[in-house]
């Protein structure tokens, strides 16, 4: 006779317990890796399916930018370029690793906003939602760098073994931007006025950067002063990995530019953590 206990199933548990959610907070954003992909798949088709502009403005805006800039400060303001690098060739260098940087910030910081329907009514990590964003920008970036590549060879400048370490400062320009994005789409979500002050603070930030001019001209006693702008030591990594000996990095500066990167992903992520569990009666 069989016992009909050792045949049964065993029926799940559901465990409510205090703190729970926020013990496995981490481990959750692993277990929703497939919502991450689809909602940075959702952003790319919104931009690019059915569209030229798209593409196009991924490719003019750095591209108008960089050829403003070598007439402005390169034929009128006579500043130099590093070396023997092309002055068109050190701007745009640097155009790569800030439009990743800028468009990464705005899109992460509008994150929550434009998806408030599925925030009131689906829980999962919200982190989720201005990490997606960073693959979007990580798109342009990746169609600007074939214009880069377009040039080089334009101007027969290859680039040397500083060239492998570019993924690094890549993930440094990306890291950047993911800090004070975290914060600031928090702040939106109840303080609405902060979508406007984004797109200024990223026009102001590419004249005060080492984008249209070498960090070089910075007076030297200046210099770790200016690197509290931490997109300057990504700037000058970006120009050293592709420019190579012609424009080295200033390491006091750059390692500064670390520590500024790492302290506001850091308070970024606490900001972001103490207000998510809000978002949903906010927003």
């Amino acid at each position: 006779m069989t016992d009909s206990s050792s045949t049964h199933t065993q029926e799940p548990v559901l465990v409510i317990e205090s703190g729970r959610t926020e013990k496995n907070y981490w481990a959750d954003l692993w277990r929703y890796r497939e919502l991450f992909l689809i909602l940075a798949w959702r952003d790319l088709s919104v931009r690019y399916k059915q569209t030229i502009i798209g593409i196009l403005w991924a490719i003019l805006r750095p591209l108008l930018t960089m050829v403003v800039f070598t007439v402005i400060f390169s034929r009128i303001a006579k500043l130099p370029s590093d070396g023997n690098a092309p002055y068109a060739l050190m701007v745009f260098a640097a155009m790569l690793p800030w439009s990743l940087f800028s468009n990464a910030l705005t899109e992460s910081s509008n994150s929550l906003i434009g998806n408030e329907k599925l925030i009131s009514k689906v829980y999962f990590p919200r982190m989720i939602m201005p990490a997606a964003t960073l693959i979007t920008a990580f798109v342009d970036f990746l169609i600007s760098f074939i214009i880069l590549i377009g040039m080089m060879i334009y101007y027969q400048f290859a680039p040397g073994w500083h060239i492998l370490l570019l993924p690094f400062f890549i993930i440094l320009a990306l890291l950047a931007s993911l800090g004070p994005g975290l914060w600031i789409t928090a702040l939106n979500v109840k303080y609405r006025d902060f979508r406007y002050i984004i797109p200024f603070v990223a026009q102001f930030g590419l004249y005060v950067s080492p984008v249209g001019f070498s960090s070089k001209v910075v007076p030297e006693q200046w210099r770790l002063l200016y690197s509290l702008n931490p997109m300057v030591g990504v700037i000058d990594g970006f120009r050293w990995c592709i420019l190579g000996g012609d424009s080295p990095i200033y390491l006091p500066g750059f390692l500064l530019s670390l520590a500024i990167i790492a302290f506001f992903l850091w308070l970024g992520v606490s900001r972001f953590r103490r207000m998510e569990k809000t978002f949903a009666d906010l927003i």
